[in-house]
């Protein structure tokens, strides 16, 4: 009961394409390489999912699930990590690959021979005022690195994070397994949010609508899991 009163005070609104939704942010504790996501999921959602939810996971925390935290004394940084590092854009959202641990996983996760080229294609990007290319070269699991002290939760302050694996995948059994629509998210907080992985039925330009405002949080909530309900004013009263 506690727990159900507690969605209730954290209850947020959103307007998609003229539908109401609520998001449902749910606590969960830190969670380790021994866990499993579909576990948490099923334990964390059983008292509070109702039809036609739809269930987003952030992607860090389930990285963490996987094994891809690394702390940062484990990192060996090699010279091409430590010369690069330097020429990545500084963001508003965070470090990034301007780090050279953070530089380092990239290349340990898609090889030096891509990151170089990816350095070479986005310098030549910049020459002409046109920004993204290197990520868009060195792909995905390139541009999900959280470096370290990206996450304000210990353990992991102290580690670089890389992308989740298959996180299509994750999201497909979570769906099979449960019965609800899933999508794995990479959320920031000023307004950047992408679907890295989704169920069949999912849509992806939806899902970047209505978790935009990052309603999880992007501090120490500890809420890697959020339901997403269509709402009429009507029945947000009688909940």
């Amino acid at each position: 009961m506690r727990k159900i009163k507690a969605m209730k005070q954290n209850l947020k609104k959103i307007t998609v394409n003229n539908k109401k939704y609520l998001r449902l942010p749910i606590k969960t504790k830190i969670l380790t390489p021994e866990d499993d996501m579909l576990d948490i999921v099923r334990d964390s959602i059983k008292d509070i999912i109702q039809k036609d939810d739809i269930i987003s996971i952030s992607e860090s925390p389930l990285a963490i699930t996987q094994g891809r935290a690394i702390p940062v004394k484990d990192i060996k940084v090699g010279l091409l990590a430590k010369i690069l590092w330097r020429f990545v854009s500084k963001v508003k959202y965070g470090i990034g690959l301007r780090a050279p641990t953070s530089m380092q996983c990239a290349i340990d996760e898609v090889g030096s021979i891509r990151i170089l080229w990816a350095a070479f294609i986005g310098a030549l990007g910049k020459l002409i005022g046109r920004k993204g290319d290197f990520y868009r070269i060195a792909g995905m699991q390139a541009a999900l690195i959280d470096a370290a002290t990206t996450s304000p939760v210990p353990p992991y302050e102290n580690c670089v994070i890389k992308g989740p694996k298959k996180p299509e995948k994750v999201a497909q059994e979570i769906k099979d397994t449960l019965g609800y629509e899933c999508a794995v998210m990479d959320i920031n907080d000023i307004g950047g949010c992408w679907m890295i992985g989704g169920s069949e039925g999912i849509n992806k330009d939806f899902m970047e609508q209505v978790m935009k405002d990052n309603p999880q949080g992007q501090g120490d909530e500890l809420t890697p899991i959020c339901l997403i309900r269509k709402t009429t004013d009507k029945s947000e009263k009688e909940k």
